[in-house]
């Protein structure tokens, strides 16, 4: 049977995605072994033995790619893994690095080039559209609190203020926006990233590439939204101009794997690209619903099969996060702390 890790399980208030797609994928029927990978004992989803067989900690993405090879090399040796699929913006930048390692160990991990990466970061992003014909809002970076300031006394109001990789909270006011800013540089550190607020409605799409200009996509707009700016309840639509900005950004940019568009939708029916993120969203637990699986094209293709053509899907599909207790013992917990892993079924 088939190895797959999947990271990014800390199921919590501003959920990441593993969790959602591992469900994505077991309910399609995969019955190999699926290995959570963390960065702490406490995420909810290592602790959830319906959601993972085994789980394992990831020395954090700052440490570099030597110790995370170093750890993946024990994980495959004692699982034999076939695949990752990395669910984390933070971590890409050391699974790029060991694509060529992976490969040696007949690893499939689909992922876009460091060229490909830099160029939808938050930082190079507006360049990148702007060159495909995309529009996206004023985005200003500030080095420090001083400029915070002057950056805020410039721009029209509201803004968003938002971190490097997560976080983005609205400002109406410089005052705010000062405090908001502080709040993310004490998290993620300068620059800190200061965007034009839109006046309309958010919507994203979430997608798989192929890298040969062949995407899978599907439509969500939010109805419900956290303090964090994370979408709590959605439902599936089908908007034309988001889905034929989702094909321009995959083909002009070659990408390979999945993506999620955050957009603004003005009363004129304008979109604006907000972000980029390379990865599956949290909410992507509603293709599968919807009737186009994303996770599980993906699985796919690292399976070899040709991205399908169409890409149809249900419309007025409604999710809605939640909350509930995951109950373990704290013989896992005590198992993640010292050994750092642990194991609900028999290995591979």
């Amino acid at each position: 049977m088939m190895s797959l890790a999947v990271s990014g399980l800390a199921a919590v208030d501003n959920p990441a995605p593993g969790v959602a797609v591992i469900r994505c994928l077991r309910e399609e029927g995969f019955a190999g072994t699926i290995i959570g990978l963390a960065y702490d004992v406490l995420e909810p989803g290592i602790l959830n033995r319906e959601i993972v067989d085994a789980a394992y900690l990831l020395p954090y993405p700052k440490a570099g790619k030597e110790p995370l090879w170093e750890r993946l090399l024990h994980i495959h040796e004692r699982h034999r893994l076939a695949a990752i699929i990395p669910c984390l913006d933070s971590e890409l930048t050391n699974f790029i690095g060991l694509r060529r390692e992976m490969a040696t160990r007949s690893i499939a991990c689909i992922l876009p080039t460091s060229a490909q990466l830099k160029a939808i970061s938050k930082s190079r992003l507006a360049a990148q559209l702007a060159s495909l014909g995309v529009a996206t809002p004023e985005t200003r970076f500030a080095s420090g609190p001083g400029d915070v300031r002057r950056i805020l006394e410039e721009m029209a109001l509201p803004v968003f203020i938002k971190g490097p990789f997560y976080e983005a909270y609205k400002a109406h006011s410089v005052g705010e926006g000062v405090h908001l800013a502080a709040v993310v540089a004490g998290r993620w550190g300068y620059p800190v990233i200061v965007q034009q607020g839109v006046d309309g409605e958010e919507i994203n799409a979430a997608l798989v590439s192929d890298g040969e200009g062949g995407c899978a996509a599907i439509c969500m707009k939010k109805l419900v939204i956290t303090g964090k700016g994370k979408g709590w309840t959605g439902v599936s639509i089908r908007n034309e101009g988001l889905l034929a900005i989702a094909r321009t950004i995959s083909a002009g940019t070659g990408w390979r794997g999945p993506m999620e568009i955050e957009a603004v939708e003005g009363r004129d029916g304008a979109i604006s690209v907000i972000e980029i993120n390379p990865r599956f969203p949290a909410w992507i637990y509603l293709s599968k619903a919807a009737g186009l699986n994303l996770p599980h094209l993906l699985l796919q293709m690292i399976q070899g099969q040709p991205l399908p053509a169409g890409g149809e899907y249900r419309t007025g599909v409604v999710f809605s996060n939640f909350t509930t207790n995951i109950i373990t013992e704290i013989a896992t917990i005590e198992g993640l702390f010292t050994a750092g892993e642990v194991h609900y079924e028999k290995e591979v």
